[in-house]
């Protein structure tokens, strides 16, 4: 049995890091049985999540997943797609990935309005007299992260401006179709999910919201992927 290591379901997502949701995704489209576990990061190999336990294997990383899922038990990701198809949609995947995972941890880390009305329900667990302390250390090592990577660095209205850029290209790839590339899933459609559901999560007010509620085909794509995977 495989069992992928996640944080917890939260903001209404089936997990609080869309790269654990992407991870899920992928198992689900790969038809192979596994359990979620939901063990934080005591265990992961590299101090993130997720990770996938495959008897004696221990895989981290979202994409060393799939990679693994494909070469270890002969999942085709690829949907029948060519190779023109198939460079199009990784390229989408790494633009959500690079781009759009910053400003969401943007808007759960850095905006003191959601950081105190959502972000820190993620701490009930840390016993009161430590919890204002936890999750200063903690939401300072993201803001540290933000300012590094460049996020932090932007003015309100240029993140904007690359929020509305973000979901203005996935929307247009996707059209009217019902997957990313067409009509049957490829391994991409697990990433697009992932990121653009963690974006529409209505506990988090930011540009990037914004930006996907403005696309309807992808919040469409949002609800059947969801009703179809996660119901």
């Amino acid at each position: 049995m495989l069992t992928l290591h996640g944080f917890s379901p939260a903001f209404g997502l089936p997990d609080v890091s869309p790269f654990v949701i992407k991870a899920q995704l992928l198992l689900k489209l790969s038809g192979l049985p596994f359990e979620m576990r939901y063990s934080g990061l005591k265990g992961a190999p590299n101090g993130k999540l997720p990770w996938l336990e495959d008897g004696a294997a221990v895989i981290a990383d979202s994409t060393r997943i799939r990679w693994h899922l494909e070469q270890q038990h002969g999942v085709d990701f690829s949907g029948g797609y060519d190779a023109n198809a198939l460079a199009v949609a990784w390229a989408v995947e790494k633009m959500l990935e690079d781009h759009c995972y910053w400003l969401g941890v943007y808007a759960r880390w850095a905006d003191d309005s959601n950081f105190s009305s959502s972000t820190v329900k993620l701490f009930r667990k840390v016993p009161l007299p430590l919890r204002g302390v936890v999750s200063w250390m903690v939401r300072r090592r993201f803001n540290a992260a933000l300012h590094a990577q460049g996020t932090s660095r932007l003015s309100d209205v240029d993140r904007a401006r690359l929020a509305q850029e973000l979901m203005r290209s996935v929307a247009v790839i996707l059209g009217d179709k019902p997957y990313l590339l067409g009509d049957t899933p490829c391994g991409a459609d697990a990433t697009v999910f992932a990121f653009i559901a963690t974006a529409l999560s209505p506990n988090f007010t930011s540009s990037l919201r914004d930006a996907a509620q403005a696309q309807p085909n992808l919040v469409a794509y949002v609800a059947r992927l969801r009703e179809m995977y996660f119901a």
